[in-house]
């Protein structure tokens, strides 16, 4: 009986076919990275793209690779140096590389005693050591910050009653405390943990939109006067909407003397503990219970690549280890190499991430990267000095990372709808592409720079461009308010 070949690849008669198609294909995407600061920011996807064919019977290599080459100029555009919107990760050549060796390896990061399992510890390791953590602590490579969220927030509720929580279900009354400016991550979290939205205290930010640490004390008196428990603070470091970093010492200090579990939400602003310039207003993060975190924003690993650190190695596996029959564990063989990742989170089946993030370290050293940070920092405060010199523009948040909020003003003109407008011109014209956000109930124009190819003269293309739109509409009074 003769077996059929179901993948022809494997098929030793076309390995010199599938090398040549893989080299094309290489060079294809090789290309598009090399030419990321070129020609339009971001480009809308034609109709046949968009257009969902039925699954393919009979398969079709050359087909495929055709159709995969087409894809390659319709990303969002976060590789452009002028993309300044949303807090995407602009990523670099030479995680295609870590990506090939991981899918070649398509190794499974659950378990088991492997090499790529030892990549990954590694960089659990590196990651204690930038934010200053004990060894005993532990960490986990995830899809991102909301995941990573997730992980820690369950670790602290399990410990609040001794993880009964597994077995007996959620405990009511648990209640806990983030800021306005917070990622909606958090309020997810509280939602998929069964302890509801509304168990998540909002508290009000200051002018600098840092949570108000008095009022933060306030509410947790009430809440407690309340019969209620308090279980978990989260601060964040670098607010998605201008860029702001809580007061973590301060943070820090009463989570300690109410007993509370203390998680930083660092997302993108946690890495820039490798910057000079803002590591000093980072200390109150090695006093973090947890740290959620992305290397592919600001450390421009390629997509996806999140972390979760926490403090409290124990209560990390106590909320998630479940070892079957199936998975027990062994001093040799395949088995060994305990504990095993899948113990400190959800997934059992995970792919090989940590590759990525290691070579992306091991490449280009915390040096180098923390100096892209603070120059990404630097151009942010160098566009509101440019915004602040010229009349026809308004600051309207202050400057705390790489965040840069201000609008176009002119009399007489509904200016919400008008700089919302202009973000929308922008991106259609592949000019720039920044996004809009909500401060103090008006619509403003949000630039965020986390790219590493973005340069000075990016910001001024920006601003001419937005200015000259802005004057257009306001002529052809398309927003005016009489």
């Amino acid at each position: 009986m003769t077996d059929i070949q179901h993948i022809p690849s494997l098929d030793p008669d076309n390995w010199d076919n599938f090398r040549a198609r893989a080299h094309q294909m290489l060079e294809s995407a090789i290309d598009q990275m090399a030419h990321a600061g070129e020609g339009r920011v971001w480009t809308e996807p034609p109709d046949d793209l968009k257009t969902l064919p039925p699954i393919p019977v009979q398969g079709d290599a050359a087909q495929t690779d055709t159709q995969m080459k087409a894809l390659l100029p319709y990303g969002v555009g976060n590789t452009h140096p002028r993309f300044f919107g949303w807090v995407h990760g602009s990523g670099t050549p030479s995680n295609i590389i870590a990506d090939m060796v991981a899918g070649a390896m398509n190794a499974n990061l659950g378990g088991r005693d492997h090499g790529a399992i030892y990549i990954e510890k590694q960089v659990v390791s590196w990651c204690k050591a930038m934010f200053g953590f004990p060894e005993t602590a532990s960490g986990l490579v995830v899809s991102g910050t909301s995941i990573a969220t997730l992980i820690a927030l369950k670790s602290a509720r399990d410990r609040m009653n001794n993880f009964a929580t597994r077995a007996s279900g959620v405990q009511p009354g648990l209640v806990g405390y983030t800021s306005t400016q917070t990622h909606s991550c958090v309020a997810r979290t509280f939602d998929m943990l069964g302890l509801g939205s509304d168990a998540l205290r909002k508290i009000p930010v200051n002018d600098a939109f840092e949570m108000d640490t008095v009022a933060l004390q306030a509410a947790i008196d009430a809440d407690r006067a309340a019969g209620l428990t308090p279980f978990a603070i989260i601060g964040t470091a670098g607010a998605v909407n201008v860029g702001a970093i809580d007061d973590l010492d301060t943070l820090a200090d009463i989570a300690a003397t109410e007993n509370l579990w203390f998680h930083v939400d660092g997302a993108f602003g946690a890495t820039a503990i490798l910057s000079d310039k803002i590591k000093p207003r980072l200390t109150g993060l090695t006093r973090a219970d947890s740290i959620a975190f992305d290397f592919h924003k600001w450390l421009h690993v390629n997509y996806d690549a999140g972390f979760i650190l926490i403090r409290d190695e124990d209560a990390h596996r106590r909320a998630f280890s479940e070892r079957p029959d199936y998975l027990a564990a062994a001093d040799r063989g395949l088995a060994a190499g305990n504990p095993w990742p899948t113990e400190y989170g959800p997934e059992l089946s995970r792919g090989f991430r940590a590759l990525k993030i290691w070579a992306q370290l091991s490449e280009h050293g915390t040096d180098k990267l923390g100096q892209l940070i603070t120059q990404n920092c630097n151009q942010a405060q160098y566009l509101a000095d440019k915004v602040n010199a010229d009349p026809a523009f308004e600051l309207c948040a202050p400057v705390a990372l790489n965040i840069c909020c201000f609008r176009f003003t002119a009399p007489d003109v509904d200016l919400s709808r008008l700089n919302a407008e202009i973000v929308i011109q922008l991106q259609l014209d592949g000019v720039a592409a920044p996004s809009t956000t909500v401060l103090n109930g008006n619509t403003v124009i949000r630039v965020n720079i986390t790219n590493h190819r973005t340069a000075y003269s990016d910001l001024d293309i920006l601003l001419k461009a937005t200015h000259s739109i802005g004057t257009k509409l306001v002529l052809e009074r398309s927003f005016a308010t009489t």
